[in-house]
Order: C-alpha cells, then structure tokens, then sequence
C-alpha cells in the first residue's frame, strides 16, 4: 500500500534505538526525509553514515530541543510530521521512596520533552499540507500503574497535552495523536520486569505472566508495529484521524 509519504519530512525523537529507530526506518521506507536525535552519540553514527541530519539532543533541555527542532526544520526545508517518542522508564520504587530528582526527570523528560520539540515545531508544520503530530505514550497513560508513579503519571500528562493540541491547532489543518505502547519486546522492557521482580521478591518469569495476565493477546507488541501505526498515522490515509489515544497494547485491561 502506497502511503503517500515518498519527500515527507519527519522528525523523530530518539530515533537511535528501539521504537524510535524502528520508526524511523519505516519512514525512510516510504520515501520520508527523516531528522531525528538522542542522547546516545554512538547509536546515531550509523543513521549520520546514512546521511540522516541526527544530533545528540536531551529533549528536557529547552534549549537543546529547541535548536534540534530549528535544524532538523532547516535541514529538511519544513515539516510535515512530528514524533515525540523520548522517553525514559524512571524508578520502580513505592511512592514514599521515589527521589524527588528521579521524579521530576521522568516528567522532564517524558512530557515536557515534548512540549519543548512541539512548540518550536508548530510555524513549520502549518505550513505543510498534511501535518501531524504523534506524542508517544503508554498503556501506563490509562491505566494507574502501582511502583511507578513517575512514569504513569507523565504518560497520562502527555495525553492531556496531546488532546489540548488536537483542539487548539486542527483549524490550521494540523491532526496530534497519541500512541500507547502496551507491553514491548526489547532491552527496555526486560530492565522494567527485572526491576519489578527484585522490587517484589518475584521472578522474571511471574512478573511477565502477571503482566500477559489482563490482556486477551498475550504476546509483546513490536517496535514494527507501533512504526506501521506511525506512518499510518502521519500519511494522508490519516488525514480525519486526531485527538485520539490509540492503544497497540493486545487489548490490555491493567497493569500489574
């Protein structure tokens, strides 16, 4: 299926690993002119060896997000898709021991990140005849999620962000989504599930079938996966589809 996407200018954040990098070459893919960056210098050198405009950028560093966004719009000559997919896991701790320091990083990063790329975005977008914006979530967006209060609660805070901008910037034909990742394969998520075990005195193997429990396809979802929504999303076959929280998650029904 042709997604009409061949010269479409994207941004990704944190594009060198995981769910960003998979997003990343599904772009490219479609003939997209993708920027993107990430704190990992060393992950970015194969996608710069490729010719992609990446920089190491902190998207919590209002400054630093600001000038990535401005070169990356430069580099491309404007903007027809903005993904805010930075994020960070935080603590898995009870809330009367979570560090204050850890807490504010993780809403830094995982909501005012995106709030720092979006707002510097917005001139170049309106300017595109097919705009989006996809603000990565988490199944964590709508669910509570016990021993990890940080996360859970910027997650849910990039919602709210997500559906304020639908409201306020669709009249000038720009669409903002969010994605909610359920339970994804990869490094991230084997480090979340052995933090949990030790945390609980449970093992790997209890804490993944507690988690499988509540949903009806019980399988991880891929990074692919969220990257075909992605693309999905910001092509024109999209174009209708805006203020919505939308789940690849195996129909989850709570976290454990």
């Amino acid at each position: 299926m042709d997604m009409q996407l061949k010269d479409a200018r994207v941004i990704v954040t944190a594009g060198a690993n995981g769910i960003g990098l998979a997003m990343v070459r599904a772009f490219l893919a479609e003939g997209a002119r993708v920027a993107t960056c990430d704190v990992d210098a060393a992950a970015l050198e194969p996608l710069r060896a490729e010719g992609l405009h990446a920089e190491v950028c902190d998207v919590a560093d209002t400054a630093a997000a600001a000038g990535f966004i401005a070169g990356a719009i430069d580099a491309l000559d404007g903007l027809d898709c903005l993904v805010n997919n930075a994020g960070i896991a935080g603590p898995t701790a009870g809330v009367e021991d979570v560090d204050p320091g850890d807490w504010t990083r993780v809403i830094d990063v995982c909501l005012t990140g995106q709030f720092n790329c979006t707002r510097v975005a917005v001139a170049a977008l309106r300017a595109s005849a097919n705009a989006s914006i996809l603000n990565v979530s988490s199944a964590a967006g709508k669910f509570g999620f016990a021993r990890r209060s940080p996360y859970a609660a910027a997650k849910w805070g990039v919602i709210g962000f997500t559906k304020s901008l639908a409201l306020e910037l669709g009249p000038d034909g720009i669409r903002a989504n969010a994605l909610l990742p359920g339970i994804v394969a990869g490094d991230r998520q084997r480090r979340v599930m052995e933090a949990r075990a030790q945390a609980q005195g449970r093992s790997v193997a209890e804490i993944e079938a507690a988690a499988f429990a509540a949903a009806s396809i019980k399988e991880y979802v891929t990074a692919e996966q969220l990257a075909d929504q992605a693309v999905y999303l910001a092509s024109p076959r999209g174009r209708t589809i805006s203020g919505q929280a939308i789940a690849v998650d195996g129909d989850l029904g709570m976290l454990g």
